[in-house]
């Protein structure tokens, strides 16, 4: 493309240029699997427990890595906390916490209007409001002034930003390069235009370094609402910022090679798609899951369906318990996995439970390894369109690896919340 204006002398990687016929045959691979991933996630219907529970977790993942890169010392469990509360900045007790609660806000602030309102252009007036917010209430030093351009040149080790007497003219022209005809997505390409803009965004906004604290906050930010204008689902929109955190030196290495090659954006591009599509993969295999254990659960009350007697009612919260257990049980143990089961088996004997998950082995609901007993959820991939041999068992095993790593635990937990109200 054209450039648009008079370069800075002392940064001549600014060039607000982007050569998308250079990209790698790779690059664009990538960019049309975030596209089609993007689509899966927004068009999969989950449950209300279960979808709150999959953007609580994924915003927590995203606000915790942006303020992590800075050096916030907060866990992702803590930060999740402060997320499901909602807390209002003000209330904040730490640094740490007022940080969190400041990106928080941003972001909320963000999803109400995108969701409201749609698109709109990125001003100045925005992106000094977004540095303003997540600035409120911090100590900062005395050069800085929240939400208002730097007075002094400021940086990063190994790093200075743009010249003070540039930042205005630099950053007009960065708004209304994001804003023009470069970025304007044919019909269908929305969220690859959109994907493109934002990396451009976050890569130029901390290269010009406008000010004085909180310039890879501001960036992350915006890449955040520039993803969600483009239509990528809440929960994908800060998968950016968590893979720049999980990859933190290759992150600064890449943005300084960025620079360093006079402006050439493509690699730190690939580096940054790469990694929304791995997060975006690990993301679908978490809905995936959700997906199983409810058709899994459905599937046992379908089995149980009709007026039950005592003993089929007994098993069929026995095997559910089993599913929320998610491990093997031995039989003594079985009777104690939930109250409303120990309430059922309280006056009988362990010969009882020892018949009923015999019973439900020879329906197929359960499985035994020597002494031990777990609901056979692997059961519901029979149900899946054939396909090549081993290809039912490396699903079933990617589910299984992602439940061990606890990485859906929580939204583990409210499916099975919902799912027992039946």
């Amino acid at each position: 493309m054209t450039k648009i204006g008079p370069l800075c002398p002392s940064h001549p990687w600014i060039t607000f240029s982007v050569e998308m016929r250079r990209a790698s045959p790779a690059l664009w691979l990538l960019l049309g699997e975030a596209k089609s991933k993007c689509y899966h996630l927004a068009g999969v219907p989950l449950s209300t427990p279960v979808a709150r529970e999959l953007h609580f977790v994924f915003l927590a993942k995203g606000v915790h890595a942006t303020t992590a890169i800075e050096g916030n010392a907060l866990t992702e469990e803590q930060v999740l906390r402060i997320v499901r509360e909602n807390r209002d900045p003000k209330e904040a007790k730490t640094y740490a916490e007022r940080e969190i609660a400041n990106i928080l806000g941003a972001v909320n602030e963000i999803l109400d209007y995108v969701e409201k309102d749609g698109v709109a252009d990125i001003s100045e007036t925005d992106v000094k409001a977004y540095n303003q917010k997540i600035l409120d209430g911090l100590p900062v030093a005395d050069h800085v002034s929240p939400g208002e351009y730097s007075k002094v040149q400021v940086g990063v080790p190994g790093y200075r930003g743009a010249p003070v007497d540039m930042l205005d003219r630099l950053m007009e022209y960065l708004c209304y390069w994001l804003n023009g005809p470069t970025f304007k997505a044919p019909e269908g390409e929305l969220i690859v235009y959109g994907l493109v803009k934002a990396v451009v965004a976050h890569l130029y906004l901390v290269w010009i370094h406008p000010f004085g604290d909180g310039n890879g906050r501001t960036a992350r930010l915006i890449e955040a609402r520039v993803l969600l204008e483009a239509g990528v689902p809440s929960a994908a929109c800060h998968l950016l910022s968590n893979h720049y955190n999980r990859t933190r030196p290759q992150y600064y290495l890449e943005l300084d090679k960025a620079s360093k090659s006079g402006g050439d954006i493509l690699p730190f591009m690939q580096y940054a798609v790469n990694g929304f599509v791995e997060q975006l993969r690990e993301q679908i295999a978490v809905v995936k899951n959700q997906q199983w254990s409810v058709s899994w659960i459905n599937y046992v009350h379908d089995r149980f369906k009709g007026k039950l007697s005592k003993a089929e009612k007994r098993q069929r919260d026995l095997v559910l318990a089993l599913t929320e257990a998610d491990r093997d049980v031995a039989t003594d143990e079985a009777r104690h996995l939930s109250p409303m089961v120990a309430e059922e088996y309280a006056n009988l004997t362990d010969r009882t439970v020892y018949r009923d998950l015999e019973s439900l082995r020879k329906k197929r609901l359960v499985v035994k390894e020597g002494d031990v007993y777990r609901a056979n959820k692997g059961l519901i991939l029979h149900f899946l369109p054939r396909t090549r041999k081993g290809d039912l068992e490396a699903q079933l095993a990617q589910a299984n690896k992602i439940l061990l790593s606890g990485q859906s635990d929580d939204i583990e937990d409210a499916n099975q919340a919902e799912m027992f109200d039946k």
